[in-house]
């Protein structure tokens, strides 16, 4: 099965020793849980959300079921709290680059490279929470839709920020819904083929998703 890729999304903590040492019980817990969320994001990619369940999940991270439910109620919680990480690193790669470009079509190239190379950087943990996450069901559509809602709106504010002569009255929806082809483009790429080039696709859709939220 494949694994995600370090530093991405996640971190791999360090093996734990073994006997007496000098970590806390927090930094335990926090190696811990680090290993559990991986461990649920390569299991959702790998096998799908009907395909393991917490005996999994602690036999893949090397943990107890009783360390697993210090951290989690159920494996729903733990497959959410990792698709929570993903979006939240998602947002912050984002603010750092999605400014780039001196218009506003240069400006949505750098993000739609953004999105694509971050998920790039990690096909698992973008395998797991864009094609596999919605079998989770509502609770999982809910969370989905609003991560793209602030998405749009994170595209939104940037574009009355820096080029607010561009902004005219495109409605909320526009940049909502360009968000949503954005999003469904590359998850067809994932569906599709187990190591995907989406970078290759920002040109074409940079160009037809500036269209969308033309004033």
């Amino acid at each position: 099965m494949a694994t995600i890729t370090s530093g991405v999304v996640f971190t791999t903590p360090p093996t734990l020793p073994r006997g007496r040492h000098v970590l806390s019980r927090d930094e335990v817990t926090a190696a811990q849980r680090e290993r559990m969320l991986i461990a649920a994001t390569e299991l959702l990619a790998g096998e799908g959300y009907r395909g393991f369940g917490v005996r999994e999940i602690c036999a893949r991270a090397a943990v107890s079921r009783a360390a697993f439910y210090e951290c989690f109620a159920d494996k729903d919680a733990c497959v959410y709290a990792a698709y929570d990480r993903f979006i939240a690193v998602f947002l912050a790669h984002l603010a750092e680059s999605g400014a780039d470009g001196e218009d506003w079509p240069g400006c949505v190239r750098g993000f739609v490279a953004s999105y694509l190379g971050t998920l790039q950087r990690d096909l698992v943990a973008a395998r797991a929470f864009q094609v596999e996450m919605d079998a989770l069901g509502r609770a999982a559509r809910e969370r989905r839709r609003a991560a793209l809602t602030e998405l749009a709106g994170f595209v939104r504010t940037l574009r009355s920020e820096r080029f607010p002569g561009t902004a005219g009255s495109v409605p909320f929806s526009a940049y909502l819904g360009a968000i949503h082809a954005l999003r469904q483009s590359a998850s067809d790429a994932l569906d599709a083929a187990p190591e995907p080039d989406l970078t290759s696709l920002v040109d074409e859709l940079s160009t037809w998703l500036c269209r969308m939220v033309e004033a």
